[in-house]
């Protein structure tokens, strides 16, 4: 270990126009270019005559590429400024000034224009072979609640369920890969289902249109349990794994099955947990009701807890309409759960634990960013490196965060890159293979 004083020794100056900090980051920008990210953006938002109308495709770009390198709020923009940064980004970087009136000049309508550019952008990545293609896709539904703290946010001012002043917005996401399908902002106080059937619905049509040909199915815990998207599924011809909210006829209804019914499952306590199935008929009232399996999982409360005084057993069901063996649904189900990962990675691998703006449709545009910035990354993953996940932070950590220097020889410029780096391979097969992509135009 050096003396502290050999560290005193060294000066430290800031004075190369050279040098680029976050040098990795021209992996998911080079994608983001061969999908024609700046070029889809440019296409379908037009701003109208609002102040930040101007060059719509270099600010957005700016902003992904600051949630990729760490940045979660508006002013962390201004590091990509530095150094020879904007030569790998390949787009002209923004001040947070600039990026700050842009994200104030979007209206609901303009953040709906965004919803457009996710579309095309979806279709595209998923014809350069990120998608399902013919392979059964499932859909997890969910919504989180994205606390703020300034009492004058438009659309946050009130407590939600949880008793937090936020948003809530809504989350469709591809199971097993994690990828954000799409995304609704919505005021802090709005129901988990509210609007939630539309949103299905634009979901479902956006994976078709991206080239999804496959059977889908959609699983969702009980804040979704409505005739509303139960319909919608039976409309677009999808399958659906609803967790059941329990009333007194559904106790009654899991209360009645035979012992002789329960089978065994793995848990981490041994004989604690059992699953059976009944016949059930949900929404009765309605005119289409139609009777569909009831799928329920008991579990034994844990020895010494305060459940175990007062239960033999909690339950947990779920309908649903798929064929398969029981046991197998039921582990599958359990699986919606996964959906926590993808919003932890929204919310600290990219920026969506920061909502910047006093203004709802600036928040509502900074959330499309931070699931663009979000996909661009699992698409780096999955196209670039052939990996099926990786988090956004082992992303940066092992490639994005990489120190480089741009240096010109015969018009040629080159990206020098610290030697004997440990993943120096992986990153030179991705960056060769992303830009083997064509380009859209």
């Amino acid at each position: 270990m050096l003396p502290p004083e050999r560290l005193d020794r060294i000066c430290a100056v800031f004075d190369d126009h050279r040098l680029v900090a976050d040098a990795g980051l021209i992996l998911p920008v080079t994608l983001a270019h061969h999908l024609g990210l700046g070029e889809l953006v440019d296409r379908h938002v037009d701003l109208g005559d609002a102040p930040g109308r101007a060059n719509a495709g270099d600010k957005l770009l700016t902003l992904v590429a600051s949630a990729l390198a760490g940045g979660d709020c508006i002013d962390d923009a201004d590091g990509l400024r530095a150094g020879g940064t904007e030569r790998v980004l390949g787009c002209t970087v923004k001040a947070p000034s600039t990026l700050g009136t842009f994200l104030r000049s979007f209206r609901w309508g303009h953040v709906r224009q965004l919803d457009r550019v996710g579309r095309e952008f979806l279709a595209r990545a998923w014809a350069a072979g990120a998608g399902p293609g013919d392979d059964p896709l499932t859909i997890d539904l969910d919504s989180t609640v994205c606390e703020t703290y300034w009492l004058a946010k438009e659309g946050a001012q009130r407590h939600n369920y949880t008793g937090q002043r936020g948003y809530h917005p809504l989350l469709a996401v591809a199971a097993g890969t994690g990828d954000v399908l799409m995304a609704r902002l919505r005021q802090g106080r709005a129901n988990t289902a509210r609007g939630a059937a539309h949103f299905l619905r634009e979901t479902v049509n956006r994976v078709r249109y991206a080239g999804a040909t496959g059977p889908l199915t959609v699983r969702a815990d009980s804040g979704f349990y409505t005739h509303g998207i139960v319909a919608v599924c039976r409309k677009m011809k999808v399958r659906f794994s609803i967790t059941v909210r329990q009333h007194q006829t559904l106790r009654n209804i899991i209360e009645a099955i035979p012992e002789t019914d329960w089978t065994p499952i793995p848990y981490w306590m041994e004989g604690a947990a059992d699953v059976a199935e009944a016949e059930y008929t949900p929404f009765q009232s309605e005119p289409d009701a139609v009777p569909v399996r009831l799928i329920v999982r008991r579990v034994k409360p844990t020895p010494g807890s305060q459940l175990a005084l007062f239960a033999n057993y909690s339950y947990h069901a779920f309908i649903t309409d798929r064929d398969g063996e029981t046991l197998d649904l039921e582990a599958d189900h359990r699986r919606h759960a996964e959906i926590e990962n993808a919003i932890r990675d929204l919310k600290y691998g990219v920026g969506l634990n920061h909502l910047p703006s006093g203004r709802f449709p600036a928040n509502g545009a900074w959330l499309a960013v931070q699931v663009i910035a979000h996909i661009l990354a699992r698409w780096t993953t999955r196209i670039g490196l052939g990996k099926p996940v990786a988090t956004t932070k082992t992303l940066r950590r092992r490639f994005f965060s990489l120190a480089g220097r741009i240096t010109r020889t015969a018009r040629r410029l080159t990206l020098h890159l610290p030697q004997g780096w440990p993943w120096q391979n992986q990153f030179s097969r991705a960056l060769a293979r992303l830009r083997a992509l064509p380009l859209p135009y």
